[in-house]
């Protein structure tokens, strides 16, 4: 199993009506802001443990669990709200950074998170960095009637327990089905992975099944039209220099065939006052897991610049 060079401790904090769980690398300093970091959809804090032990220099780093992901509870939900995602963030940097701007990195959801925080709270932000959020294809208010119909159909669906996520014989299954959705990563990872990513629960017929820590609710689509007018406005209010990182992999076009492109993306980053783009080569979606090295070397070289 792979073999963490920094090691991390937990601790909870109150955030709202919620105790969200905290991975913490290093210690606090006054010469440096914290580097925050925010995983993924259907991914947990531990993710980070693969970059935070590349990077060169020690960083008093945060990374939490969003509501209803690893071990942060979900408040007995059934759906979940981009703009609850902001406030948690806002009540986190409280806790950890108080006035100071702090260095913060999201991922997949997350950098679609930070990327809207940093719009609303801009001076919070001394770097941004956005791995691989690209955001979603922007949608019509004809379409309205219909997604809030489906919005509807999934909520009976969760509520009659038909989008359970799978669960598996051991822990060794998880690490399976993390290299097949993953083809790029290692045994040694992907053990390390699924130790942080699921969890044993005694099964009704005897036995445990493994469980991914993530709430089947997250699966739930948005009621809401994802609005891109109000997307570009938070964009145009960020103050903070702005990384966004790709894959060589074009995981959007993979997502969207044609619907939304990468060409589509970059030219809403124009309106970023200070954006650059970087690419990492063979690497997919999970370029974090990938290429650990490359990701924390380009943002510790944009951090420092």
């Amino acid at each position: 199993m792979y073999q963490a060079l920094r090691a991390s401790r937990s601790e909870f904090v109150p955030v709202r009506n919620l105790s969200y769980h905290v991975r913490l690398w290093g210690e606090p300093s006054a010469a440096r802001p914290p580097l925050v970091l925010m995983h993924g959809w259907m991914d947990v804090a531990a993710s980070w443990q693969f970059v935070v032990d590349a990077l060169a220099e020690e960083r008093f780093v945060v990374a939490a669990d969003w509501r209803g992901f690893g071990l942060t509870e979900g408040g007995r939900v059934d759906n979940y709200w981009m703009p609850d995602y902001l406030a948690d963030l806002d009540w986190l940097l409280d806790h950890y950074a108080g006035d100071v701007p702090v260095d913060l990195v999201g991922h997949s959801m997350g950098g679609n998170v930070v990327m809207q925080y940093a719009g609303v709270r801009p001076q919070r932000v001394r770097r941004l960095v956005n791995l691989e959020g690209f955001g979603m294809p922007a949608l019509k208010p004809d379409q309205a009637p219909e997604r809030f119909g489906k919005w509807i159909d999934e909520l009976k669906r969760l509520h009659r327990g038909e989008m359970a996520l799978a669960s598996y014989s051991g822990v060794e299954g998880v690490a399976r089905r993390l290299m097949k959705t993953n083809p790029r990563l290692t045994q040694d990872k992907a053990d390390w992975l699924a130790a942080h990513w699921s969890a044993g629960r005694p099964h009704p017929e005897g036995g445990e099944r493994w469980e991914i820590l993530g709430d089947p609710a997250h699966k739930i689509i948005n009621a809401n039209l994802f609005r891109l007018d109000e997307m570009l406005a938070l964009y145009a209010a960020i103050t903070a220099p702005l990384l966004a990182v790709e894959a060589s992999d074009d995981s959007l076009g993979q997502w969207w065939k044609g619907r939304y492109t990468l060409d589509e993306y970059h030219e809403r980053l124009k309106k970023v006052p200070d954006a650059r783009i970087a690419r990492v080569e063979d690497a997919g979606h999970m370029l974090h897991h990938d290429q650990p090295a490359r990701v924390a070397g380009l943002i510790e070289d944009f951090l420092s610049s």
